[in-house]
């Protein structure tokens, strides 16, 4: 899915540096990027709940979710989200949406059957604090700016290169893709930590929320642990939003590799590190 996402954006920016080299108004190519990142943006709960084909429920539906979001939230001082089900059995949980007025937390029914009722508040409580510090929409102008930033390099490079002839013309468009290429990759890993970064944070947040920091980790060891007895199809379910999990397929990487670097989470075993502290601050031991 890494390799995936990585063509596809990359395919993405050597369009937009296509059309600047056959002369397109720079305006017009900087006005399409922003309109597919603000759709993007503006779609995203959409497109989440559509990819995991979940749907909306009330509290006569699920009081308990119900009821843990109304006191999560009223403890942060947040409005309360939207809350949907998504009735798969794999353990995990997601928000997304493009303010706090306009989010949702959805869950899956695996999750629910598995964890106890302080390990999802605790879960709750991050996805609450990914709506909180509005990290859709971080994300999403971290992304805008990763694009701009490789539109600028294209668009200066080409600039001081004549187009008088035919054969500059194509090395200039060859410069122009090699630099889109460079500027990409380097805000793909840039955005990558910038979501493991987010994830910690989240974890944090939950942590000092809820005040049980030992539920947290108990939770992200349980959906770990039990990730390699999912079937492939309920995880390949998840792939189009795999990002915005609570813990990903794959949460176990020791010591830096390269997948690591890839990754949209932390470790397992950073979290649960940063977990330990936050419970030694809080005088409650994991």
């Amino acid at each position: 899915m890494v390799l995936v996402m990585f063509l596809l954006g990359l395919l993405y920016v050597a369009a937009i540096a296509f059309l600047i080299a056959r002369g397109f108004n720079a305006v017009f190519v900087l006005v399409i990027a922003a309109g597919a990142l603000a759709a993007q943006w503006y779609f995203s709960d959409k497109v989440a709940l559509a990819a995991m084909k979940a749907h909306e429920v009330t509290p006569a539906e699920a009081p308990q979710l119900h009821g843990t979001i109304d006191r999560l939230t009223a403890l942060a001082n947040m409005p309360k989200p939207r809350i949907a089900i998504s009735d798969i059995d794999t353990p995990n949980a997601f928000a997304t949406g493009r303010s706090r007025k306009h989010s949702v937390v959805v869950v899956t029914t695996g999750l629910m059957r598995r964890l106890d009722q302080a390990e999802l508040e605790a879960v709750l409580a991050h996805e609450l604090s990914h709506i909180a510090h509005r990290d859709v929409a971080v994300m999403t102008v971290a992304s805008f700016l990763g694009v701009l930033a490789g539109f600028v390099a294209r668009t200066s490079m080409y600039a001081g290169i004549g187009r008088s002839r035919d054969q500059r013309q194509q090395a200039a468009v060859l410069v122009v893709v090699l630099v889109s290429v460079a500027v990409y990759a380097i805000s793909f890993l840039l955005l990558r930590a910038l979501s493991r970064y987010r994830e910690l944070a989240a974890d944090r947040a939950a942590a000092y929320l809820t005040g049980q920091p030992s539920a947290l980790a108990a939770a992200l060891t349980k959906i770990s642990g039990q990730m390699a007895s999912i079937p492939t199809e309920d995880l390949r379910k998840m792939e189009p939003v795999n990002a915005f999990m609570f813990a990903p397929p794959s949460t176990t990487t020791k010591g830096v590799n390269l997948a690591q670097i890839f990754a949209t989470h932390p470790p397992l075993e950073k979290r649960i590190a940063q977990l330990a502290t936050v419970a030694t601050e809080l005088g409650r031991p994991l």
